[in-house]
């Protein structure tokens, strides 16, 4: 049960959204300028950064929504779903450009505390080929989805059991943006 009046049956940060849409505005824009703007990032990978940190935050409506929203940039097959799954599970080891590996490293440590972020952490990251709007992007991803995490958590929203509710989401944000309009209820749930 949220631990204030959210809508029945409206999931994680969208109900939240809703009970104040006038800071639901700049949330949804800075969220569709850094997964969906221009950049040197694919939003496949924009979104893997922001699921991954949304995984070490333990925030399952975040990580599975944008998780899925990965998977349907890459072309939202099987196999979408099983790489962002292993990407979450082990960024080291997944099939992830050597930049983005590195990139992720830096929006795991922003996860924990901005200040772990080092000058070698920078480095390495440049040594893959990164840019400063690459680091500064992935920087204020992880820490946006740091703050929506909590957002969403601290509510206790209500949050689909079932797996097959973030698929519709993640095709939804993936191809329609956070801007445009709110994803329909999954449906009344219990809370």
């Amino acid at each position: 049960m949220a631990h204030i009046a959210l809508e029945e049956g409206v999931p994680g940060i969208v109900s939240a959204f809703g009970f104040r849409p006038e800071t639901a505005k700049p949330m949804r824009e800075l969220a569709e300028i850094l997964l969906r703007g221009p950049s040197t990032l694919t939003s496949a990978e924009r979104e893997a950064i922001a699921a991954v940190v949304s995984n070490g935050n333990e925030c399952r409506f975040c990580q599975l929504s944008h998780s899925a929203a990965a998977a349907e940039h890459r072309g939202g097959r099987d196999a979408d779903y099983k790489w962002i799954e292993e990407v979450k599970a082990n960024p080291d080891a997944a099939d992830v450009s050597p930049k983005l590996r590195a990139l992720l490293q830096i929006a795991l440590k922003v996860r924990e505390g901005g200040k772990k972020v080092t000058r070698d952490d920078i480095a390495a990251a440049r040594a893959q080929g990164a840019t400063d709007l690459e680091i500064h992007d992935t920087v204020l991803i992880a820490a946006a989805f740091s703050m929506y995490n909590r957002y969403v958590d601290g509510l206790a929203t209500w949050q689909p059991e079932d797996m097959a509710a973030y698929r519709p989401m993640g095709k939804m944000m993936a191809h329609e943006g956070y801007v445009r309009r709110a994803p329909e209820p999954v449906g009344a749930g219990s809370r």
